[in-house]
């Protein structure tokens, strides 16, 4: 295995009477996951793995769809669980996201713990891997509260929302790992930065 690519879904249309994980992507996020087409790494990519809420499928299933291969959905690779809740408007949604990465071993307010997130995310994506010849590069397609958890745990630090991705983008950003990091957590932060998918890739 060479490297994957974790990419969050981009800007999605909200619906407060719809469950999250049933929401589509926005006319925004689509335009911004074509443009993000042209980065020259994805012609590396051998594999498309999704998470399997509608918004991370239609996210690999553009990028899979644009490589002529077919996209894979992986059980364990959804977002945190928030059902308890359901939708939040926006300021109620921040403040509890905030004491869900500040206090990773408690249930807030129902939500599924972030260490129990963290957790579930990691073996998946571990299990996935298990099925993939080594050396093929993978891209996969989810969510930004897990994938800052995943973030967390390939850099060894502290679960802590001032890793996740930037704010006030609708998501759309993506970094780069090794699979050895899964297991060694050795990975520098400044190799793990986030990046839009709609702008060209930065020097490392």
């Amino acid at each position: 295995m060479t490297y994957c690519i974790y990419l969050t879904h981009p800007n999605v249309d909200i619906d407060p009477a719809t469950p999250v994980p049933h929401w589509d992507l926005s006319d925004k996020g689509r335009e911004r996951l074509e443009q993000g087409l042209r980065q020259p790494w994805l012609l590396e990519i051998d594999h498309v793995i999704s998470s399997r809420e509608k918004k991370a499928i239609e996210t690999g299933q553009i990028i899979a769809s644009h490589l002529g291969m077919e996209l894979i959905t992986a059980p364990g690779l959804h977002e945190n669980d928030r059902s308890s809740t359901g939708f939040l408007e926006p300021d109620e949604f921040e403040r509890v996201a905030d004491e869900f990465f500040s206090r990773p071993a408690v249930s807030v307010r129902g939500w599924e713990r972030a260490l129990d997130a963290q957790s579930r995310v990691i073996t998946a994506i571990k299990q996935t891997l298990t099925t993939i010849p080594s050396g093929e590069p993978v891209l996969f397609s989810g969510h930004g509260g897990v994938g800052t958890l995943l973030k967390c745990h390939l850099a060894n630090n502290a679960i802590d929302r001032a890793f996740d991705q930037p704010p006030n983008v609708g998501g759309g950003c993506w970094f780069r790992f090794d699979p050895v990091d899964l297991e060694k957590c050795s990975a520098s932060l400044e190799s793990l930065k986030w990046q839009l998918i709609d702008e060209m890739e930065l020097a490392q």
